[in-house]
């Protein structure tokens, strides 16, 4: 139980990659964490999985009405559809930010580092994304390695389902560490 008395926010949308947000949050759940999805509308969000639409999950709380100093770390689950949709909202966007000027983890596997580019939080950082994504990662100003999962002062980073294991492994042993001072934007 590395993480009791800890609470995760996982930020996603519809379209979210399903094995991307499902695994990590009982992975949390397991550890003892108390786990919020927010999202951009009440109700349920929906997965998508391989070729087709997924499982869905109920959402806990409006990225209106969620603040990041509530939480010890976030979690950005990729897919395609799901970081195009909240890169293009504030409240989303600043919601990132702030994790970043309180010096928290924050976790994106696949395609959510789109979303840590247009938060404007990945400039100088090392990281690694879904392949197909490396060009606007590196257009970003960050330092790209292909490795399964990257870790950068409280940044962790990989590129698809497959690394979910150590992505997993690094998220839950960056939130179980807390603040990491060297966790800046732009640094």
């Amino acid at each position: 139980m590395k993480l009791r008395n800890k609470t995760v926010a996982i930020l996603a949308t519809d379209g979210f990659e399903k094995s991307e947000l499902f695994e990590p949050l009982n992975a949390l759940k397991n550890e003892g964490a108390e786990v919020h999805i927010i999202s951009l509308k009440n109700g349920n969000i929906t997965s998508w999985d391989d070729k087709d639409w997924g499982a869905s999950i109920e959402v806990d709380k409006l990225i209106t009405n969620a603040n990041a100093s509530d939480y010890n770390g976030l979690v950005l689950p990729g897919g395609v559809i799901n970081p195009d949709l909240l890169r293009v909202n504030k409240q989303a966007l600043d919601f990132i930010r702030n994790f970043f000027k309180e010096k928290k983890p924050v976790a994106a596997i696949c395609h959510a580092p789109w979303l840590l580019i247009s938060a404007g939080v990945i400039e100088n950082r090392t990281v690694t994304s879904y392949k197909s994504i490396k060009d606007d990662v590196v257009n970003a100003g960050a330092n790209w390695q292909d490795k399964e999962v990257v870790v950068d002062a409280g940044l962790i980073t990989s590129r698809n389902p497959k690394d979910l294991p150590a992505f997993i492994k690094k998220v839950i042993e960056e939130i179980a560490e807390g603040k990491h001072e060297d966790q800046v934007i732009n640094a």
